[in-house]
């Protein structure tokens, strides 16, 4: 691997079968022209009832065909990996039941969206501040201490359950709780979450994502840089990853992330090469 491909991957990205906004072959092309070593893909899973966002099961099988179809096209120009973003909804949906765990994939990312309001509905919490602050004040009654507690429990459950490899976005209802609440991530019960899901991270001996999706339009990671050095502290390996759903976003954010790794004294990101996750000098800063 050269310096100039070094760092330069993704394994966080959405396409047509999901909520992103162009076909496989886009990203891939544009990840080739990019310079890109590798790149996978990690449409959103199914989840028991349909959405806007997320691939049905009667998709899966095209999506993992399609993606060896490029696979062996590209085969020599980048590596392609295939994974999917798994939610955490309950006991019965989530990223360690059967059904996911069975599939044929490269790796597995665990996500948390969607909590549950006071009727049992399915409430969205991965959304714009202002209608964060709706949904705080109309669905749980502006208890926003109560939603942050729910969405930090459901991440830990998950992670408790397995079945993934990297844990995607962590914390990333921090930047609309602080906007709802400003200072929030300066108060001991929200410090306290933080430190009790970096515990299970150490435990589980999760890879952590660094998910520079946000940074260009919010100026903020998931996790919250402020916490970096204390992951490498704890010896917590990190990868970088976009989140894309536009093939021109696939390096967003990556060099700042990267940078701020450096110096939170890191001196490696993991990587996905030749089917093993392996920890490659940071480069490119």
């Amino acid at each position: 691997m050269s310096i100039e491909t070094a760092n330069l991957t993704n394994y966080h990205s959405h396409c047509l079968y999901c909520d992103g906004r162009a076909g496989m072959e886009d990203f891939v092309r544009f990840a080739i022209g990019e310079g890109f070593s590798a790149y996978g893909f990690s449409s959103h899973a199914p989840l028991p009832f349909p959405t806007a966002w997320t691939m049905e099961w009667d998709c899966v099988n095209d999506y993992l065909a399609e993606f060896h179809r490029l696979k062996a096209q590209y085969a020599g120009k980048i590596e392609l990996y295939i994974g999917l973003e798994v939610d955490y909804l309950n006991e019965d949906s989530n990223p360690a039941i059967a059904r996911f765990r069975n599939l044929p994939l490269d790796y597995r990312i665990g996500s948390v969206h969607l909590l549950y309001n006071d009727a049992g509905e399915v409430v969205d919490v991965d959304v714009p501040a202002e209608k964060f602050r709706s949904i705080v004040d109309e669905q749980f009654h502006g208890d926003l201490v109560r939603v942050v507690r729910l969405y930090y429990s459901r991440l830990m459950r998950m992670m408790e359950l397995g079945g993934f490899d990297i844990l995607g976005h962590a914390d990333k209802i921090h930047y609309n709780a602080q906007c709802y609440h400003p200072g929030l991530l300066q108060e001991s019960w929200y410090e306290k979450l933080v430190n009790d899901y970096m515990d299970i991270v150490v435990e589980k001996n999760y890879l952590l994502e660094i998910n520079t999706k946000a940074y260009q339009n919010l100026g903020t990671f998931y996790p919250n840089e402020r916490y970096f050095s204390a992951f490498h502290k704890r010896g917590i390996q990190v990868l970088v990853n976009s989140d894309a759903h536009y093939p021109d976003c696939i390096n967003n954010g990556r060099p700042q992330a990267l940078s701020a790794l450096r110096a939170s004294g890191y001196d490696t990101v993991v990587e996905l090469h030749h089917g093993r996750w392996t920890p490659i000098p940071i480069l490119i800063c």
